[in-house]
């Protein structure tokens, strides 16, 4: 948080044209105080909310309290930046999007994650539910397939019914390897 804010105040005090929102790209495991030391300079929070589970964060990420982490982090977020808005060009200025990336086969808890967002946070916010999962060669065997069609519109159909309306919804193919960067460097 330092280094941004640092980072922010170079670039405000050498007077470069700051048109476009400062995001602030997270995995949702935050800190509220964090979030509370970076607040007024962030315009856009772009956070994942991963799991509704403790038992699936400790398998996944080795963080059980991820859940109770994430969901204080979004009341923050939300609290700071408000609802959602956007510029007179369509471009989001200020607000919170929260991403969820479902997992093959963990459709109940991916509903769990949209009841708890949409309780704390309801349209304010803008939801980005993903269907992209893609299984790598170690992953754990719960996690070597892909997300079905069924399964993500399953997801979809029950967002709607529970009222969400401010959302971004992936079309099939997302899921494909060449999405994949090679992690070898190439190129840096």
């Amino acid at each position: 948080a330092p280094q941004i804010l640092d980072a922010i105040a170079i670039a405000k005090n050498a007077k470069l044209p700051l048109l476009i929102p400062i995001v602030y790209n997270t995995s949702g495991y935050e800190l509220s105080e964090t979030l509370g030391v970076l607040g007024d300079c962030i315009d856009i929070y772009l956070t994942d909310f991963k799991y509704a589970s403790e038992e699936l964060a400790a398998r996944f990420s080795g963080a059980p309290d991820y859940p109770a982490v994430a969901i204080a982090a979004l009341e923050t977020m939300v609290k700071q930046r408000g609802e959602y808005q956007l510029g007179s060009d369509g471009m989001l200025q200020k607000g919170v999007i929260m991403r969820h990336l479902m997992l093959p086969g963990q459709l109940e808890d991916s509903k769990q994650v949209l009841r708890r967002v949409f309780a704390l946070a309801g349209n304010q916010i803008c939801y980005s539910l993903m269907s992209q999962y893609t299984p790598l060669d170690g992953a754990p065997k719960s996690l070597r397939s892909r997300v079905s069609e069924e399964e993500y519109a399953e997801l979809i159909d029950f967002a709607i019914d529970l009222g969400i309306t401010n959302s971004f919804m992936q079309e099939g193919g997302a899921a494909e390897e060449s999405f994949i960067p090679a992690f070898d460097l190439e190129g840096v």
